[in-house]
């Protein structure tokens, strides 16, 4: 449905995009994360059409971007950060509006509204004007505008920004939904989110992708494990380093006196026989050995760690 073959996008000297390339098949909900200036808005804005990339190519079912952009945009519904809204206009003729610019069959418009507004929850207000209405109900007709046409894909750059928890709730209930029936591409920068709506994640880092998993592989792609060792750790720490089933260490403090705590990324399924072995011999006892269960916020954080800092303890 979506993909990106080796885009490159380049602003003067700044080089935003690495050549990335990935693709999103039909009725999958993808989660774009990156910090501020990762590239993220700049692979929106390539994928819409709103720029054109330095190099590569976008399609969208088979049809370029760049090269065919009347049909490529016909089947994408986008709702960029600051939705575009006209508030002296009711949200009924906002939305007919958007069906003609999307070329809605003019007898079909009136039905095809009323249908909209049923699914992302606007019939109440149909005829309310979109100033007076709640941040809530605006991001929800940004959604609907969306909708208009029945794109294939949908993209939607941070929707739940500045809503409450109530109306964040509401909108990624909404988001589940379009699952299936659209193909959904979703940047957020609330990992919880993005963990709670998203089947897949792709993470970029200084315009290259550093990760592209399905969310449950991602859970599972490396095991952690929290140790609370009676040792200090000047003395423990550069043995649990040379263990060939630990990939890396990290302290944490405020254990209890004269012990270390300690969570240990591991790999293969030796690591617990090896860490018994080392503190037997070392006579150092394992107090409480327990795995560490990861959120999206801890996966991101340790895969846009910076070279300079990544396998370093403390």
């Amino acid at each position: 449905m979506i993909s990106f073959e080796g885009i490159s996008k380049r602003y003067g000297a700044h080089q935003a995009l690495r050549e990335i390339s990935f693709s999103v098949p039909d009725g999958q909900i993808l989660g774009l994360l990156g910090q501020n200036g990762a590239g993220k808005t700049t692979a929106m804005n390539i994928l819409t059409g709103c720029l054109a990339p330095s190099s590569g190519k976008v399609s969208i079912s088979g049809y370029d971007v760049v090269t065919q952009p009347r049909e490529a945009k016909r089947r994408i519904g986008y709702l960029p950060e600051q939705a575009p809204l006209y508030d002296e206009m009711t949200v009924r003729s906002y939305l007919k509006f958007a069906c003609e610019l999307k070329e809605v069959e003019k007898k079909a418009i009136p039905d095809h509204v009323e249908a909209v507004a049923d699914k992302t929850g606007l019939t109440e207000v149909l005829d309310r004007k979109i100033g007076n209405l709640s941040k809530g109900y605006r991001q929800r007709v940004g959604v609907a505008q969306a909708l208009c046409g029945a794109p294939e894909v949908i993209i939607l750059d941070e929707p739940t920004s500045g809503l409450d928890p109530r109306q964040s709730s509401d909108l990624r209930k909404l988001i589940r939904d379009l699952a299936g029936e659209h193909t959904v591409l979703f940047s957020s920068h609330i990992l919880s989110e993005v963990q709670s709506v998203c089947d897949r994640v792709i993470i970029l880092h200084h315009g290259k992708i550093i990760c592209d998993s399905a969310l449950r592989a991602l859970r599972c792609g490396e095991e952690r494990l929290r140790a609370v060792i009676a040792c200090g750790e000047g003395t423990l720490l550069p043995a649990l380093r040379q263990l060939s089933s630990v990939s890396r260490v990290e302290v944490e403090r405020g254990g209890e006196p004269g012990t270390t705590q300690a969570v240990l990324t591991v790999k293969g399924g030796s690591a617990e026989r090896e860490l018994f072995t080392l503190l037997s011999g070392m006579q150092a006892p394992l107090l409480r050995l327990y795995p560490v269960e990861d959120s999206l916020e801890d996966i991101f954080l340790r895969a846009t760690m910076d070279e300079g800092t990544a396998g370093q303890g403390g």
